[in-house]
């Protein structure tokens, strides 16, 4: 009697193994196919089409076209990881995220944070350009572009604790405070504005981390929270004019 139970098991193991390659297989093409052509100009049948899947499988297995945009989004900040189901891998997931937890004090977690932007801005940018410009006269997109805003947000409070707990943050300025000035900085708007004018993403990165060390970090040694890294020496850059010796 319990070989067929083992047979159902393997079966259904087999089903859930498919669907997940064929998830993954339709993401990986949204984003091809977006990437090449263009939020405006992709359908779903295009990608369904490209996919070798049925359109109605691409409803089921993903959602609707806004829902493939941000499932192509994911994907670049996950930086091509999936997990079981063949979606891209949970925020706390990602790899870059992984490594700022892991970086030993603040100036570290900020430097893995920029460098990761320069990394994935190049890509991601044009997709929430384009959510962001359908959002204006589509509710669907709309829902799903201050459905991404709250998520970013919300991303950047983890982060703020994360850097917080290092002991190495200002007093002065709060965790929310702190968090919506990284989500503005880290945007779309802001990236593209930069690169507008002929920045690439390294100088953005480079600026970004000196910006953050100088506007977030105390100049007071780190005050150590429970459960956080060992502090670390900090090098004390002091900017202004040389003062004259008194005659």
């Amino acid at each position: 009697m319990e070989r067929p139970v083992k047979t159902r098991r393997y079966d259904n193991q087999t089903r859930a193994a498919a669907a997940a390659r064929r998830r993954q297989r339709i993401v990986e093409t949204a984003l091809e196919l977006f990437t090449r052509r263009g939020y405006a100009k992709t359908s779903v049948g295009a990608i369904a089409k490209e996919a070798g899947v049925a359109v109605d499988t691409v409803y089921a297995a993903v959602g609707r076209k806004p829902q493939l945009l941000l499932a192509a989004h994911d994907l670049l900040l996950a930086e091509g990881d999936v997990d079981e189901t063949g979606a891209p891998v949970h925020a706390l997931q990602r790899r870059y995220v992984t490594d700022v937890r892991a970086a030993p004090d603040a100036r570290a977690k900020i430097r893995v944070y920029t460098s990761a932007l320069a990394r994935v801005l190049p890509r991601t940018a044009p997709l929430q350009d384009a959510l962001r410009e359908a959002s204006r006269l589509d509710d669907e997109c709309r829902a799903a572009w201050d459905g991404l805003e709250r998520r970013r947000a919300a991303n950047m409070r983890l982060l703020v604790a994360d850097l917080r707990a290092t002991g190495e943050l200002r007093a002065d300025l709060d965790d929310e405070t702190i968090a919506d000035l990284i989500w503005s900085l880290n945007s779309s708007t802001f990236y593209t504005a930069l690169t507008g004018r002929g920045w690439t993403p390294e100088r953005y990165a480079t600026v970004l981390d000196l910006l953050l060390v100088r506007t977030l970090l105390s100049d007071d040694p780190p005050v150590e929270s429970p459960g956080a890294h060992p502090p670390v020496e900090r090098t004390r850059y002091h900017v202004g004019r040389r003062r004259r010796p008194a005659e």
